[in-house]
């Protein structure tokens, strides 16, 4: 992240919650997090996770499109976050002999909806940019697939996965010869109170 963003982002965490004159601790403990991490992030020291970030904006009762409105890089980098296969988390768990976990992403969801599903991508597929109310998690399980936002691409590769708002203007193109498939996670959160 660059630290521009940084700056804008903790900046931002900061003046929203004096305007609701919230303290340190009370953001803390809605977004259950420690005080200490709200203050490192407010005083640009650390990066939060995404997952932290939405909490605490969350417990800030921010909108998500109003909290990140306007905030840019220099080069208008697009919020999407992108891991690649050697970046996954391995752990393991008790008890299990032979089963080897990747943790990819992490994405608290309360309340929403979940949709899981299958994309087959074929090597002449296209439609136009797209958006959707939803945060959008890809996997691909074979293949290779640029994704356009905008005039912004990323190329993914097999194994390789991506994260992103899906209320920005986006579509996948299949760089190969054969089949791609995506492995697609909708994060539909609940509208509430008519927002």
């Amino acid at each position: 992240m660059e630290e521009n963003i940084l700056i804008q982002i903790s900046n931002r965490i900061k003046d929203r919650r004096r305007e609701k004159n919230i303290t340190v601790q009370e953001l803390a403990v809605r977004a259950n997090v420690s005080k200490g991490l709200i203050s490192q992030i407010e005083n640009s020291r650390t990066i939060p996770s995404l997952m932290v970030l939405i909490e605490i904006i969350k417990a800030l009762e921010i909108d998500l499109n109003e909290f990140f409105k306007d905030i840019r890089s220099k080069s208008d980098e697009l919020p999407v976050l992108v891991k690649r296969k050697a970046e996954y988390d391995h752990f393991e768990k008790e008890h299990a002999l032979g089963f080897h976990y990747q943790r990819i992403f992490t994405k608290s969801i309360n309340p929403g909806t979940i949709d899981i599903v299958i994309l087959e991508l074929e090597p002449d597929a296209n439609r136009p940019l797209v958006e959707t109310d939803a945060f959008e998690y890809k996997y691909v399980l074979a293949g290779e697939v640029e994704y356009q936002f905008n005039d912004e691409r990323i190329t993914l590769k097999q194994g390789d996965s991506m994260l992103f708002d899906g209320r920005i203007p986006h579509t996948p193109k299949n760089l190969g010869i054969t089949t791609a498939i995506m492995l697609v996670i909708y994060f539909f959160e609940e509208k509430v109170g008519g927002k």
